[in-house]
C-alpha cells in the first residue's frame, strides 16, 4: 500500500464500489479498493475462456432508461447492440419470453392481439381471483392459467425453492405481457453488453486507483479501518455486525460451466427451463452476448455454456437474491439502525442495503452517494 492514510477505503470492487472509487479519485481523493475475491468486478466479473467472455456469476445484461447512467458507463466501455430475447423451454416446447404474440400463437394458435387478450381475460375470469393472496393467484390474475402452468410455476418454484402458493403475491408485481411481436425482454431505452466484457469496463473505472485483492476486510477490520478517514462497505450488512440479530436470508445460485467443441449449442444466449422436473433454471450460452465473435469480429469455433441451479443460501455460498419477505425486511431494518449509527462508514450496494438492484440502479445509487459526500 502506497500510503499510510487514505481518504476512502472501498470494501468491494463491484459496480457500487468501482463507481464510488472512480468518482472519489476524479475528485482528487486518495482511494484504496480492497476485495475478498482474487479479481475485480464483483458479480459482473467476466472471465476469458477460449476467446469467450464468460459471465462467471450469471448473465448480466445492461439495460437502463437513465441517460445519465448510460452516458457514465459509456465513458468506460463501448456497448454492443445485444437485445435480451430469452426463450422458454417447457418439456421441449419453445416459447418466446417476454409473453408476446409469438408466445400466444404457440400456446393457443391465436393470430391477433384481440384473440390473445380475450383468451387471457377468459382464463382470468374463470379463476375468479379478486384479491390475490399468494404468488400463484397473483400470476393467474395477470396472465391466466395456461401461461402460469407452463411458463411461470415450475421456473418460479425452482428459483425460490418453495411452492408458488407459499410465496407472497408481491414477488410478481407485473409480468411482461405484450400484444405485439416484440421479443425484447427489457422495456429499456438503452441496452447492451460491453464489448470485451465487464471486467475490462471495471478495469477502466479503476484506472489509476490502488487495488488490493484477496483481502478479507472483516478478518482485519481494525487495521484496515485505521488506513482511511471513511469506509465504503459493500458486503453483507449482517456479516458486518457479526450476525447480531441473526442471518438475513438469500437465494443462491450454483453454476456448472463447460466448454464445448462445437460452434453453437442452443442458438440463443438464454434458454429458461420452465418445467419443474428439469433441475436447472436456465442455460446460458455466453458467446451469443457478443454475437459469437471475438473483439476482432472473428467467429469463435467453440462455445461455453452454464447451467444455473437455484438453492437456499447457507454460510459459504454466494448470496444472490435477497428474500424480501416481511421477516427479512424487519430484520434488515434492525441492521439498518446499527448502520446509521456507524461513524464514517457508508453502506452501499445490493448486499449492504439488502436490496435487489439492477446494474444501472447500483451505479445510480453510487453516483448519488458520491455527489452527496464528496
Amino acid at each position: 500500500m502506497s500510503k499510510e492514510k487514505y481518504d476512502y477505503l472501498i470494501v468491494g470492487s463491484g459496480l457500487y464500489g468501482a463507481t464510488f472509487a472512480q468518482q472519489a479519485n476524479a475528485a482528487g481523493k486518495s482511494v484504496l479498493v480492497i476485495d475478498k475475491r482474487p479479481h475485480i468486478g464483483g458479480n459482473v466479473y467476466t472471465e476469458r475462456v477460449e476467446g469467450i467472455n464468460v459471465h462467471k456469476y450469471g448473465a448480466h445484461i445492461f439495460h437502463t432508461n437513465d441517460k445519465a447512467v448510460w452516458d457514465y458507463v459509456n465513458h468506460f466501455a463501448t456497448f454492443n447492440r445485444f437485445t435480451n430475447s430469452p426463450v422458454a423451454n417447457y418439456k421441449g416446447e419453445l416459447y418466446s419470453l417476454p409473453f408476446n404474440m409469438y408466445t400466444f400463437n404457440r400456446m393457443w394458435g391465436v393470430t391477433t392481439p384481440e384473440e390473445a387478450a380475450a383468451k387471457i381475460d377468459e382464463q382470468r375470469k374463470a379463476a375468479g381471483i379478486a384479491h390475490p393472496e399468494n404468488l400463484e393467484e397473483q400470476a393467474i390474475s395477470l396472465v391466466g392459467t395456461d401461461i402460469y402452468e407452463k411458463l411461470v410455476k415450475g421456473y418460479t418454484e425452482k428459483q425460490w425453492g418453495r411452492d408458488c402458493k407459499d410465496l407472497p403475491a408481491f414477488i410478481i408485481k407485473r409480468l411482461p405481457v405484450r400484444f405485439t411481436f416484440d421479443n425484447n425482454y427489457f422495456n429499456a431505452l438503452y441496452q447492451g453488453i460491453p464489448i470485451g466484457g465487464y471486467t475490462k469496463m471495471v478495469q477502466r473505472m479503476l484506472d489509476g486507483i490502488e487495488v488490493c485483492l484477496n483481502v478479507d476486510y472483516l478478518a482485519q477490520k481494525q487495521a484496515l479501518d485505521a488506513l482511511a478517514e471513511t469506509i465504503v462497505y459493500t458486503g453483507p450488512i449482517d456479516v458486518y455486525f457479526d450476525y447480531r440479530f441473526g442471518s438475513l436470508e438469500y437465494r443462491s445460485v450454483r453454476f456448472e460451466t463447460e466448454v464445448l467443441d462445437q460452434p453453437n449449442y442452443q442458438g440463443n444466449a438464454a434458454v429458461n427451463y420452465t418445467d419443474r422436473e428439469t433441475p436447472w433454471t436456465r442455460i446460458i450460452e455466453h458467446k451469443w452476448f457478443e454475437f459469437g465473435k471475438d473483439e476482432q469480429g472473428n467467429d469463435l469455433p467453440k462455445t461455453a455454456v452454464s447451467r444455473e441451479y437455484s438453492s437456499e443460501w447457507k454460510p459459504g455460498d454466494e448470496p444472490y437474491y435477497p428474500v424480501n419477505d416481511e421477516k427479512n425486511i424487519a430484520l434488515y431494518a434492525e441492521y439498518k439502525k446499527l448502520a446509521d449509527g456507524e461513524k464514517n462508514v457508508i453502506f452501499g450496494g445490493r448486499l449492504a442495503e439488502y436490496k435487489y438492484y439492477d446494474m444501472d440502479q447500483v451505479i445510480s445509487a453510487a453516483l448519488d452517494m458520491s455527489k452527496k459526500v464528496l
